[in-house]
């Protein structure tokens, strides 16, 4: 039979104590049986110190594993989260929770629970010193008791004692949670019976949450430099995309790129829809966002960064004090600091661009101007040499050639000229201000096309031209020199005649164009009141036809029946109507001296009112 020491090896139960003593002292005597009887008390004394120590090193190895689970918890709410439910494992309790103090209202609240029945007890917050919780969160010191309701140990409220009673809690036990030095929270166990709680299971929480508050600080600790990491992830890519932006931006400049091309690199380094307006607010580059950005614009120019809008930014321009163009950002998120600086980066490229064409375009135009005079001076320079200048300006006018002379209003001179220039540009020709006037040669055969393209050009930079045009066949001779001569005599006559905003050649303006080379329109409306105000004056009272009757009759030669015929009326109609032109002109208007002043009169006043 095994003796109690074998019994201890072999962890038997204690029934096999039992057995073990009774069999043993069978025939023993008084004094033997009390010797095996004490040998009986101390193997039961070993064997309560094993189990305890094993049960002791249980706890310890569950403690340290947690504990170990625990530091490879990076994310704070996960970690409180696996806090809670390896205290309840540990402690095999009904709940767990946890608390953290708020120094700012002086209480601690329910950060994460285990077991909770109610949301009401997960939603608790308690005042510093009050309940058991709140007196651990103020003391620091651990706390238990095994009927809460009945122990006024504790400052009982009634809201905290209905959450308490709504979890059917009776025995808790609390543990502070210190960091260094400071209480930060609490830790606390739940049964709901009444029940105590032993040293070991006080030493087994306190433990725990010192373990806890490590493993808590740590993964703080780790979320701190993971959103370090980020930031700086974020800030090392929004200076590579700052570099990119640079780059492409410089190699645009390098390269004569235009604002077309700066909103497609803008666009493309910063994820958007980026467009391009002129101050007037054109749409200069990109497509048009649909958003409300012309309020925004002032305060762009004023403070020279990005203003925010309702759905991207704007960033205007600015070559010194002068606003040339405003950029707009459509975005559906916002964009970060790097980004609105790449932005503002583009805009002074945009300026930049701007100013370069501009310096450009001025010096073309001066080139231009230059070669332009030249070319419509008469002068004994070679020709030869004039056709060289011509295509080293990137110009063609061999063979068939078209003038026009427009006179500007209502637009700067200067812009008038340029929108001239960037016509003939694209027409191969030239283009430029000569003696007063915008002056243009391109090639063609259509004088009246070319006169209402400058029209148009000249428009679209806000202001009016009155244009005459005429051709030409080479710019070898002094052809060239008579056209433009032409062309600026029909603007004349076009002018003189008070016919603004016209284009004009030589045949639609027949011997007027010859006759008022030197005179104003004050003169001509003088001239043609004096001859015929009285006829016209008494049609526009009476509403008859003097006027008509009058032309016809020196178209007809002074023939009467062929007037009434071309009038439709009968001849005695005729008759009257002369008499009374007679009455209004006074005698002799028949003689022909004075009817050839009249005829011309007839015609001017034609031509004016066409």
């Amino acid at each position: 039979m095994p003796s109690f020491l074998d019994l201890l090896y072999d962890e038997a139960p204690l029934a096999a104590f039992d057995e073990h003593l009774a069999h043993a002292e069978r025939g023993l005597g008084a004094a033997e049986a009390a010797a095996l009887r004490a040998e009986y008390d101390v193997a039961l004394r070993l064997r309560d110190l094993i189990t305890r120590m094993r049960s002791r090193e249980a706890e310890l190895s569950a403690l340290y594993e947690t504990a170990s689970d625990l530091t490879a918890i990076r994310d704070v709410d996960t970690i409180l989260a696996a806090i809670v439910r390896r205290a309840r494992q540990l402690l095999h309790c009904d709940m767990t929770y946890l608390s953290l103090n708020d120094a700012a209202s002086g209480a601690s609240f329910m950060k994460v629970t285990d077991g909770a029945l109610t949301r009401e007890f997960q939603n608790l917050r308690l005042p510093l010193g009050t309940g058991l919780l709140g007196l651990v969160a103020q003391t620091g010191a651990a706390y238990f008791t095994e009927d809460y309701a009945t122990d006024d140990r504790f400052v009982h409220k009634g809201w905290i004692d209905e959450a308490v009673a709504g979890e059917q809690i009776r025995a808790i036990l609390g543990v502070p949670l210190v960091l260094d030095g400071v209480v930060i929270g609490a830790l606390l166990a739940v049964h709901r019976s009444v029940r105590r709680f032993p040293q070991a299971e006080v030493s087994l929480l306190t433990s725990f949450a010192a373990h806890a508050v490590v493993a808590l600080e740590n993964a703080r600790l780790f979320a701190e430099l993971d959103e370090a990491n980020r930031s700086l992830t974020r800030h090392t890519e929004a200076v590579d995309a700052a570099a990119l932006a640079h780059d492409r931006l410089t190699d645009l400049l390098i390269g004569g790129g235009g604002v077309a091309e700066v909103a497609e690199v803008l666009s493309g380094v910063l994820d958007a829809a980026v467009s391009i307006w002129t101050p007037t607010g054109e749409l200069e580059a990109g497509e048009d966002p649909g958003l409300a950005w012309t309020d925004a614009v002032a305060g762009a120019v004023t403070s020279g960064r990005s203003v925010a809008i309702d759905g991207g930014l704007v960033a205007a321009a600015r070559a010194g004090t002068e606003h040339v163009a405003t950029l707009v950002v459509r975005r559906d998120d916002a964009l970060d600091l790097a980004g609105r600086r790449t932005l503002e980066r583009g805009a002074l490229v945009t300026a930049l661009v701007l100013l370069f064409a501009r310096s450009v375009t001025d010096a073309e135009e001066r080139l231009g101007g230059q070669l332009l005079a030249d070319l419509l001076e008469p002068g004994d320079g070679s020709r030869d040499r004039l056709r060289d200048r011509v295509r080293r300006h990137s110009a063609s006018l061999d063979g068939p050639l078209v003038v026009a002379a427009a006179a500007v209003d209502g637009a700067d001179p200067h812009r008038a000229g340029r929108a001239a220039v960037g016509l003939a540009r694209r027409m191969s020709g030239l283009a430029g201000e000569h003696r007063g006037v915008v002056v243009a040669v391109v090639p063609g055969d259509d004088p009246r096309r070319l006169g209402a393209d400058l029209q148009a050009a000249i428009a679209a930079a806000g202001g009016r031209a009155t244009v005459g045009v005429a051709a030409t066949d080479d710019t070898l001779d002094d052809r060239l020199v008579a056209a433009h001569a032409e062309a600026r005599r029909c603007l004349d006559t076009l002018l003189r005649l008070g016919r603004l905003g016209e284009v004009s050649d030589p045949a639609g303006l027949g011997v007027a164009r010859l006759l008022l080379g030197d005179n104003d329109p004050e003169h001509v409306a003088a001239f043609v009141d004096t001859m015929i105000g009285p006829v016209r004056e008494w049609d526009e009272r009476r509403g008859t036809g003097l006027v008509d009757t009058l032309e016809e009759w020196f178209a007809s030669g002074g023939r009467l029946k062929e007037t009434a015929s071309a009038l439709h009326v009968h001849p005695n109609t005729v008759t009257q109507r002369l008499e009374r032109i007679g009455e209004l002109l006074g005698d002799g208007w028949r003689e022909p001296a004075r009817s050839l002043d009249l005829q011309l009169a007839l015609r001017l006043a034609r031509l004016r009112d066409a």
